[in-house]
């Protein structure tokens, strides 16, 4: 029998026998997605790397507010608005989230040579690695890229914080390399391109780095490595209940391996509801420059977006993307500072037309979801909303977009990693209810 024609009959006796009435849910308190009635993230722990706020309590009532997003106890606004015009602050915050603490001039260029040391692959891993089964799922060729490097480490599975945190900070650093090899690779073999393979220079931030690895010329400007540097930042960490941060956690508590943890960690990231929503904003984007003749037109550009959500337009979800978030209502903080820079950068890149398109959307969108799904709850535009635009004119491809934010949220999956096995020893072992039938 083939094995499509075995699936097809087999298919359906899985969905009978794998169906859960969604009364039991509700009958047992069971909180699907660890989210509560309200959307409230369940109590699974406590760390001391990040907080999110997105509210605040007022004669008992619960008052939606600007949201803040806080890194060891420094709003991340203030952190972005402390450096100077001309500073890169990845490898500053990235210390700031492993260590706790602030770090000074002398131990944060201690730390970024400390990066700069490590940006390198064993000998012959981008050939006999990277290059071998090229593929455009960049995050799986990360992933199994990180797994292999575990073979190349003498103390792979010694698992104290001191060997965990060297682990962490050459991953840090190796990050952007097994990126762009990987897009290099693929475009290589399978769109039969010129190899293009420049080497990191332990000079640069991983900004810098990051335009120069990818781009033939190894040119940049210093708004585009800015605005790039900033993105990195706001998406380094973010409260630790995000999905790839909790599964990093759960590896972490079973004993396993710093490689097997963060390509655990990846494999949740790569997921579209958690890391791919910005190329959704993309598509989305393109679908209303195809199909609004004018728009700067805002009486015809928001017939189309209530053509979005009511089903009849672009991927007939409902939904328009970048828009709202699981925490956030009235703002997300990182799409307030990030905006600054995007203006900037549309500027340089004389891109004005299509930010003037994102500020429309962004005008519209709230109220008219708002009377579509009759919600008290407000809609805001968060991070992923302008942070696909800003790759595209960085000349970032598509197929990166989720990497370049695994080369961001692997410094706080490695702060997470790091608090969960000085904390606790303890497995992470949820309770599942069976609701199973007896047989005789």
């Amino acid at each position: 029998m083939e094995m499509n024609d075995y699936l097809n009959k087999k298919e359906q006796i899985c969905r009978k026998n794998d169906s859960i009435a969604p009364r039991l849910f509700e009958e047992y308190g069971v909180n699907l997605g660890l989210r509560d009635e309200n959307g409230n993230g369940v109590l699974t722990g406590l760390t001391g790397i990040s907080k999110i706020v997105s509210s605040r309590i007022e004669k008992g009532q619960k008052i939606p507010c600007d949201g803040q997003l806080w890194y060891r106890g420094y709003r991340v606004e203030d952190l972005i608005g402390g450096l100077s015009k001309d500073e890169y602050g990845f490898e500053k915050i990235a210390y700031l989230l492993l260590m706790g603490e602030m770090p000074g001039q002398e131990e944060s260029r201690e730390f970024s040579e400390l990066i700069g040391q490590c940006r390198s692959l064993p000998t012959n891993f981008t050939r006999d690695v990277i290059m071998k089964a090229p593929s455009e799922d960049i995050m799986n060729s990360m992933t199994r890229s990180i797994l292999t490097l575990a073979s190349y480490d003498e103390n792979a599975k010694d698992n104290s914080v001191h060997n965990s945190l060297r682990q962490c900070i050459q991953l840090i650093a190796e990050f952007p390399l097994l990126a762009v090899y990987s897009y290099n690779a693929y475009i290589h073999y399978e769109k039969q391109k010129s190899l293009v393979i420049h080497k990191p220079n332990p000079q640069l931030s991983t900004a810098e780095n990051l335009l120069m690895l990818l781009r033939p010329d190894q040119s940049y400007t210093p708004i585009e490595a800015k605005t790039l540097d900033t993105a990195l930042i706001l998406h380094m960490e973010h409260g630790g209940g995000n999905n790839s941060t909790f599964t990093t956690r759960v590896v972490t508590s079973s004993g396993s391996d710093t490689y097997s943890t963060m390509a655990a960690a990846m494999s949740s990231l790569k997921g579209p509801k958690h890391g791919g929503a910005n190329i959704k904003v993309m598509d989305m984007m393109e679908d209303i420059r195809q199909n609004v003749k004018d728009t700067e037109d805002r009486d015809e550009l928001e017939a189309y977006l209530n053509k979005i959500l009511e089903k009849d337009a672009f991927d007939h979800k409902g939904l328009i993307y970048g828009m709202g978030h699981a925490i956030y209502s009235v703002s997300d903080p990182r799409e307030r500072i990030f905006k600054q820079y995007v203006e900037k950068l549309a500027a340089e890149k004389g891109r004005e037309k299509d930010m003037r398109l994102y500020q429309s959307v962004e005008d519209l969108a709230p109220a008219l979801i708002a009377g579509k799904r009759n919600r008290t709850r407000m809609v805001s535009p968060n991070v992923d909303f302008y942070s696909g635009f800003v790759y595209d004119m960085l000349g970032i491809p598509r197929e990166l977009y989720t990497a370049i934010f695994a080369v961001a949220r692997i410094v706080g999956w490695s702060a997470h990693r790091i608090e969960e096995l000085i904390c606790t020893d303890k497995i992470i072992r949820p309770a599942y209810m069976s609701v199973m039938e007896e047989r005789k």
